[in-house]
């Protein structure tokens, strides 16, 4: 033991709890606001800049209108109006729209789960300074004329580098690459958070439905980001370095760039409605005055609309040539997409018609939802129609349902959400004053910009066009148009007066205004960085509702962890499906490490985008050396056995705990690896079946000791890996350490053995063949050096007093990084030497 007393002290008056959980929790003003982890300050920056975002991608929507108002305007030259339209749907989709969700996610979830933190709050500030920081890139590119202009889904051979020969493409792939590292790890936290630190008793059946919600949406965008992620680093790598994925004169093909974006491109319409429609779910109830009908049915069509949202990326590629039975199949899965969607609007309609609904501010934005996404799905649903579809295809038809679906499916929700918990945020309520008419003006200005648009595609007006003639008959629909989108932004600048007067003259309220029933309305309002003076136990759906004094009792320290020890912060962990109390999460305080390493990383993107490897392998080996600085606050140099957590109940610390959060973070980084490593593999496919210039000139030969050293180095390492991880070796320092050192060797035999084969491979930039295998062949080394990184760390760990049989975590994270890496190193040596004798065969 080390000397501390650890029992928790006897109870203490209410204001002293506070101060001394606001002494640990809390983080000071000034610079040190930097180093700030906390989720209600991470929360709170994710939504302001995304709504930063959102204004300058709404200035952008209106210099567009200017251009189209009238026939053949020189308002903006072709290049500058390509620049603006590729910016607009870019911010909008990536600066505005997911990170818009993750941080009413990240501020939220804790509170709804009556936790008090996210599971990786470091996790959480890096990935906004890696969204702030992608995000300024992009937008700077702009204001000096460097912006991407190839539309924000980047089609090649537009793209490709002989149709866009400056940087503007490599600061899309570079930027919004970028940011998607904030997208991933913000689904890692939302999903390890939901599952693991949720309130005592609080079971997966008790979980808000906007838990569940924000559950299915950061499992979507773990499957759905990797794709693009992947498709963005192949289309650098073939711009950079001539590798010619894309390219049909040498084995590539330009649809195979669709393919990847619209894998992740249609997902992305749910991942952005889906969220919103939990909102929807959330806030209704309150204002219809009962609970919500059909839970059970609204969870089971949020899964179902999961699963669909990826059987539909061809809806985008109607055109492009695919099969008949495809046709049929795709079109039958974008239809049927409508039902889970209506089983929800149905719920959301029975529960006004059964309850007694309220027009207070929020739902008067809720009504405008209803109207608009109503629409919206309606002419989805034509879309869906392959003789239709034919005939709007790329036209301001599509335009049209795109903003219909998004602004009905995000915008109005969001505002609704804003002025719901804005008094959350600050203890006033908002107003009918300006809010009411700026909804108007929106709603106005919206129908008249993008219904008539409807009528503007339908007389066959092309989208992406800088003009059109006066003899086309499209003039006074787009002059309409026009008009309406500039009435549609006063109405939102009229909303973000109305909300800074409110922060500031909005008229002060009690704890939960609304007369809701979910946790986040038993904290105080705003809430202190702690959330809760002590963690309740939950019983129903609607908590707060069944017990009106819950934040009282919880505030005076009756409920679990209702003390400090150590001076950490604590928080408790359980079981996923039962809500069990099953162990004390140890969160990390407030540090200036992941602004750090969020600035290391931004300098190896930089570097890549202005041809500086060497810079970039030297900020790629900082990023790794920030990441590591990260863990000697976590985990515990001694055995603590279960400790108290209040009410008679004692728990383990999460490190001694036999499933921690980070254990299921590295299962779902993997799930998201694995995800990418199968496009790749679909693209080496894609392009076999599809592509022409096929089979290739060159093939890779056999290489009988490259496979063995890889083989054979792999298999090491993780036969060691999970030997160390045994409970004979790992409880005796000398062996486990011998273990990790044979695992790290193994690692390095793996990679030898990878350059081996590297080396015989034919010229990458002859034939797509030679570029994907190249590919693979880098993608099992990578695991394995990062691998080598595991048992080093595992090694570290170990010296420094970390391990023992009660606290293997570290090790047993080494152990499953090295199966995955044995698996893909399987999966690439099978693929690159099985696939040329399968072509020989079959050539």
């Amino acid at each position: 033991m080390d000397g501390i007393d650890h029992r928790p002290r006897p109870p203490i008056a209410a204001i002293r709890l506070h101060k001394q959980l606001e002494a640990v929790w809390g983080t000071p003003p000034g610079w040190a606001r930097l180093s700030a982890v906390n989720h209600n300050i991470v929360g709170r920056r994710f939504i302001l800049t995304a709504f930063v975002f959102f204004g300058i991608g709404g200035v952008l929507a209106m210099l567009i209108r200017a251009q189209l108002a009238t026939p053949r305007s020189a308002f903006l030259g072709p290049e500058v109006y390509n620049q603006i339209f590729t910016m607009h749907g870019t911010v909008m989709m990536f600066l505005f729209a997911i990170p818009m969700f993750e941080g009413f996610a990240i501020y939220l979830l804790p509170k709804l789960l009556g936790a008090r933190d996210m599971a990786f709050p470091r996790l959480g500030a890096y990935g906004y300074w890696c969204y702030l920081f992608g995000g300024s890139i992009l937008v700077i590119a702009l204001a000096i004329g460097l912006a991407p202009d190839g539309g924000w889904f980047m089609y090649t051979p537009l793209t490709s580098k002989t149709y866009s020969p400056g940087i503007n493409a490599d600061i899309w792939l570079i930027g919004v690459t970028f940011v998607e590292i904030s997208a991933i790890s913000a689904a890692i936290e939302i999903i390890a958070t939901i599952l693991k630190l949720r309130a005592p008793g609080m079971s997966i059946d008790k979980m808000p439905l906007l838990a569940w919600y924000l559950l299915v949406t950061a499992f979507m965008m773990l499957v759905g980001f990797p794709p693009l992620i992947l498709g963005s680093v192949l289309l650098e790598l073939e711009r950079a370095f001539g590798l010619p994925f894309f390219d049909p004169t040498r084995g590539g093909d330009a649809l195979l760039w669709q393919h990847l974006f619209w894998l992740f491109g249609h997902p992305e319409v749910y991942i952005i409605f889906l969220p919103a429609a939990g909102m929807v779910s959330t806030m209704l109830p309150t204002f219809a005055r009962r609970e919500i009908i059909g839970y059970g049915w609204i969870v089971v069509s949020v899964v179902a609309l999961a699963f669909l949202s990826f059987g539909l990326w061809v809806h985008h590629m109607f055109t492009v040539g695919i099969p008949h039975l495809a046709l049929a199949f795709f079109s039958s899965a974008s239809t049927a997409v409508a039902v889970p969607t209506a089983v929800q609007i149905f719920a959301w309609l029975g529960t006004l018609a059964a309850g007694r609904p309220q027009l207070k501010l929020p739902m008067l934005y809720l009504l405008g939802f209803f109207s608009v996404f109503v629409i919206g799905g309606l002419t989805g649903v034509m879309l869906a129609i392959v003789p239709f579809n034919w005939q709007a295809h790329d036209t301001h038809f599509v335009v049209a349902h795109l903003h219909y679906v998004l602004v009905g499916g995000f915008v109005f929700p969001i505002l609704a959400a804003t002025y719901y918990w804005l008094p959350h945020l600050t203890g006033r309520v908002p107003r009918h004053s300006l809010g009411a008419p700026a909804f108007w003006l929106i709603l106005i200005g919206f129908n008249l910009t993008f219904l008539v648009m409807h009528w503007t595609g339908l007389l066959g007006m092309p989208r992406r066009i800088a003009s059109y003639g006066a003899e086309t008959g499209w003039e006074w629909p787009n002059l309409l148009s026009s008009i309406g989108g500039f009435i549609m932004a006063i109405g939102f600048a009229l909303f973000t007066v109305d909300v800074l007067m409110h922060w500031r003259h909005g008229k002060r309220c009690n704890r939960n205004p609304w007369g809701a029933g979910t946790l986040e309305w038993a904290t105080a309002t705003p809430p202190p960085s702690y959330n809760f003076a002590s963690l309740p136990l939950v019983a129903s759906r609607l908590p707060f509702a069944e017990q009106p004094d819950l934040g009282a009792r919880l505030a005076a320290g009756a409920g679990y962890l209702g003390f400090v020890r150590d001076q950490a912060l604590e928080t408790l962990g359980v079981d996923a499906i039962s809500g069990r109390i099953e162990q004390i999460v140890r969160l990390p305080n407030r540090s200036f490490l992941p602004f750090v390493s969020a600035v290391a990383t931004g300098v190896f993107f930089l570097a890549v985008l202005f041809k500086l490897y060497l810079v970039a392998v030297g900020a790629l080996v900082g990023v790794i050396a920030t990441l590591l600085l990260w863990a000697p606050s976590s985990g515990g140099r001694c055995d603590r056995g279960p400790l108290p957590v209040g009410n008679g109940k004692t728990a383990v610390l999460h490190s001694e705990a036999a499933s921690p959060p980070a254990l299921w973070a590295l299962w779902l980084a993997l799930a998201a690896d694995a995800t990418a490593f199968a496009s790749l593999g679909f693209g080496l496919l894609f392009l076999w079946v599809v592509a022409p210039n096929w089979p290739p000139p060159e093939l890779l030969p056999w290489s009988p000791w490259g496979t063995a050293l890889t083989i054979a180095g792999f298999a090491v390492a993780l036969v060691a890996s999970y030997l160390a991880t045994t409970r004979r070796i790992l409880a005796r320092a000398n062996r486990r350490e011998a273990a990790l050192v044979f695992a790290g060797l193994g690692q390095i035999g793996g990679l030898v053995g990878c350059a081996v084969i590297i080396s015989a491979a034919p010229d990458p930039t002859r034939h797509a063949y030679a570029a994907v295998t190249l590919v693979m062949l880098l993608y099992a080394g990578l695991h394995a050096a990062v691998g080598l990184v595991f048992s080093g760390f595992g090694l570290w760990r170990s010296r420094a007093g970390f391990i023992s049989p009660a606290r293997s975590l570290d090790l047993r994270l080494g152990a499953i990084w090295a199966g995955f890496t044995a698996a893909i190193a399987v999966t690439v040596v099978l693929t690159v030497f099985g696939l040329p004798l399968l072509m020989r065969t079959t050539s």
